[in-house]
């Protein structure tokens, strides 16, 4: 087990050091195009009716690669992942090869599938807007809220250990109810949130375009509102207890970066820098198969076209990750997330 725990390291930092990808610990998989949720920070389900979707195929001509790479950690994103009608036999196929599976979801539908959720799924990430009428709200779903707490609730009821974490982004219809989303996460039993900014910029969440006015106003945090945003986040960080027992998942400096995120759209201060190596520990692979980088950067292959393998090591995909500076990068300079694994981290 140390023996192969020191390989792993070895080949993310050999991954790390020459842009050739050695080792692989992450993947990311959108199992479904479509998506069973409205919201107006996402275009997603502005496309149901051109539905695409990973199959069993998809995912078994990749165990090669995974096993190569040694990937450990499997993301199953989306649309919605739970709408692929295959979605726990692809579950299923990865527990098999020993692949941790974790679930980014809407959470509409947890309850009804949680016994398979249990059985092949380690752990849930859930999206939470706000307190239930604002939740609701921007899901554009009846009974969002109540769909989500009924099957958090339900799955605690059968194993209170099992994890359950929330992500919330934060922007212009939500950042005044930020409290009510810690105090409501708590109330359904939520192990942990975690809380990041809106993309309003790129071409990610299957904008066809990026965001222009007013579209990117109804979601952005306008100049006016930054010291109502200041005033919530030092209310926000001056709860101790939250980031002293993690239920925060983020520190108390990235947090504050949330407001220094929207400041930058109005030259008040650069863009937080974030350090990231997710197209050197990850890769996204979406429901057509098509292979990014990461979420914000250019497809580089399709999988059903050539092997993942052929695909990240390919000249031009080497290439984009030794030429990448995130620091002058359109799409990463205004990134709202990142990932950023040492050789060392351990994932299971």
């Amino acid at each position: 087990m140390v023996g192969q725990s020191l390989y792993r390291s070895y080949n993310r930092y050999r991954t790390l050091k020459t842009s050739i990808i050695s080792a692989l610990p992450i993947v990311i998989l959108m199992p479904h195009s479509a998506c069973n949720c409205r919201c107006v920070m996402c275009d997603i389900w502005k496309d149901n009716k051109n539905l695409k979707q990973l199959t069993e195929q998809d995912l078994t001509a990749l165990l090669g690669a995974l096993k190569k790479f040694g990937t450990q950690q499997v993301l199953m994103s989306g649309g919605e992942a739970l709408l692929n009608v295959n979605f726990f036999r692809l579950c299923e196929i990865l527990k098999q090869h020993k692949i941790k599976v974790t679930l980014l979801t809407t959470g509409l539908t947890i309850k009804k599938n949680a016994r398979q959720i249990l059985e092949l799924v380690d752990d849930l990430i859930v999206s939470l807007d706000g307190d239930e009428a604002l939740h609701d709200a921007i899901r554009n779903i009846p009974n969002a809220f109540s769909k989500l707490k009924e099957g958090v609730e339900y799955i605690k009821s059968i194993n209170p250990n099992y994890r359950i974490t929330a992500r919330t982004v934060i922007h212009r219809l939500n950042f005044r109810n930020w409290d009510a989303i810690i105090n409501e996460s708590k109330l359904m039993g939520i192990d942990q949130v975690s809380f990041l900014p809106a993309d309003v910029s790129s071409h990610a969440f299957n904008r066809q375009m990026a965001w222009e006015e007013p579209k990117q106003d109804e979601i952005l945090i306008s100049e006016r509102e930054l010291p109502e945003l200041q005033e919530v986040i030092t209310r926000i960080t001056n709860n101790e207890d939250n980031f002293k027992t993690r239920f925060i998942a983020e520190s108390k400096e990235k947090i504050r970066d949330i407001y220094q995120y929207y400041a930058a759209f109005y030259g008040l201060n650069p863009f937080p820098f974030k350090k990231c190596n997710a197209p050197w520990v990850s890769t996204v692979i979406e429901a057509d198969g098509n292979v990014r980088p990461c979420f914000f950067h250019d497809v580089i292959g399709n999988i059903r076209d050539s092997s993942l393998e052929n695909i990240l090591n390919s000249e031009s995909a080497i290439n984009f990750r030794r030429n990448l500076d995130m620091s002058k990068n359109a799409a990463c300079v205004k990134c709202v997330c990142s990932l950023n694994l040492s050789p060392f981290t351990k994932l299971a």
